[in-house]
C-alpha cells in the first residue's frame, strides 16, 4: 500500500500525539442491526437506534435470516425505522430458498414501505455447514440478486466483500473478480466482513484497487464483547482472530464491564488505524447494542448532530 500525502501526514500526527487527538468527525458510519426475536429484545433494539441516531448515520441495516426464516420481523423493523425515524433504512435480502417472484414480492413491499437501500446477499444454507443450492426459479448469486433488483427499482445495492477471502471461493483472485461482478451489475458500494487488523484490510482494498474496482470498500467492524461468541463466528467467515486478542481476553469471563473496556479499547484503535491509512467509512456490526459503537464513534471524532449545532452557535 502506497500512502498518499495526506495519508502520511495524518499517519505522522496519529503518532505524535494523543491518539484520537483533534479528530474532525468527518468519518460517515453506518450500523447494522438483526431483528429482535422477543419484546424485551425490541426494546433493546430501539433503545439502541435511539442511542446512535443523533450521530446521523448514512443509514442502519437489518439482517434477513438464513431460507427467510425472519422475513416478517425484518421487514417489520426495516419498515419502522424508516416510518419512526430519518435514518436511511436498508433491509438485507438473500437468494436462500426463494423464487425471483418471491424476491420480487419482498422487494416490492419495501419500496412500498418507503426503503430504498437494500443489502443484496447470496445468503448462507439454512442447515450450518450445508452447501448453497439456488432454488430452481430464483437466483444463483448475489450478482444475479443485483441484477434483478436493479430491474424493479432504482434501489441503492450494498453487497459483500471478504478480506481473508470467502470460504467457499476457489481463490482470493476468484473471491475478487467475483466481487467486481456484483458491482459491475448495479451495486453503490461493499461491505467488509469483520476483521481484526488494519493490514488485512489495506492488503485488500490494495488488491481491489489492483482489479479496477472503483466503488467504495466500507470495512466492517466488529466489536467484541464476547470472546467465545466471535470465535465460534470467525470459523464460520474463516476470519483469523490474532494471538494477541485471545491473551487480551484471558481471564475475564467472569468481568463484563473489563471485557467492555478491553473491547471498546481493541476496536477503537484498529479504526484509528485505518482513519490514518485513508479510511473514512466505517460500518458497525452492532449486535443489536449501542455501547461501543457509539464509544468508538465518539473517538473517531462523531459528536450528536444536535451538540455539533449547539457548538456552532
Amino acid at each position: 500500500m502506497i500512502l498518499s500525502l495526506d495519508q502520511m501526514a495524518e499517519s505522522r500526527r496519529a503518532l505524535a500525539s494523543s491518539l484520537f487527538a483533534g479528530l474532525p468527525g468527518d468519518a460517515e458510519i453506518s450500523f447494522e442491526f438483526f431483528p429482535p426475536k422477543t419484546e424485551k429484545m425490541e426494546e433493546q433494539l430501539w433503545d439502541s437506534i435511539v442511542t446512535l441516531a443523533p450521530l446521523s448515520p448514512r443509514f442502519v441495516s437489518v439482517t434477513y435470516g438464513a431460507g427467510g426464516s425472519t422475513r416478517e420481523r425484518t421487514h417489520n423493523t426495516v419498515a419502522r425505522i424508516a416510518k419512526e425515524t430519518s435514518i436511511p433504512a436498508a433491509a438485507h435480502l438473500t437468494c436462500v430458498d426463494a423464487t425471483r417472484d418471491e424476491i420480487a414480492e419482498v422487494a416490492n413491499a419495501y419500496w412500498n414501505a418507503g426503503v430504498r437501500h437494500i443489502v443484496a446477499l447470496r445468503g448462507d444454507p439454512p442447515n450450518a455447514g450445508g452447501k448453497f443450492e439456488p432454488h430452481p426459479q430464483g437466483y444463483a448469486s448475489a450478482a444475479e440478486l443485483v441484477e434483478g433488483l436493479r430491474k424493479l427499482h432504482p434501489f441503492e445495492i450494498s453487497v459483500s466483500a471478504y478480506p481473508e477471502t470467502h470460504p467457499e471461493a476457489a481463490s482470493a483472485q476468484s473471491d475478487i473478480d467475483f466481487l467486481k461482478r456484483k458491482l459491475d451489475a448495479g451495486a453503490s458500494r461493499a461491505i467488509t466482513q469483520f476483521f481484526f487488523e488494519p493490514e488485512t484490510f489495506f492488503r485488500f482494498r490494495d488488491a481491489v484497487a489492483a482489479a479496477g474496482i472503483e466503488p467504495e470498500i466500507v470495512p466492517g467492524i466488529m466489536p467484541v464483547s464476547n470472546f467465545a461468541a466471535i470465535q465460534r463466528m470467525s470459523k464460520m467467515t474463516g476470519t483469523a482472530i490474532p494471538d494477541w486478542m485471545a491473551h487480551l481476553f484471558e481471564g475475564l469471563d467472569d468481568h463484563p464491564s473489563a471485557r467492555q473496556l478491553v473491547a471498546a479499547t481493541i476496536s477503537a484503535e484498529m479504526c484509528r488505524r485505518l482513519y490514518a491509512g485513508g479510511v473514512r467509512q466505517f460500518h458497525f456490526y452492532t449486535l443489536n447494542r449501542a455501547e461501543l459503537s457509539y464509544a468508538i464513534c465518539h473517538l473517531l471524532g462523531k459528536r450528536p448532530v444536535e451538540t455539533a449545532r449547539e457548538a456552532a452557535a
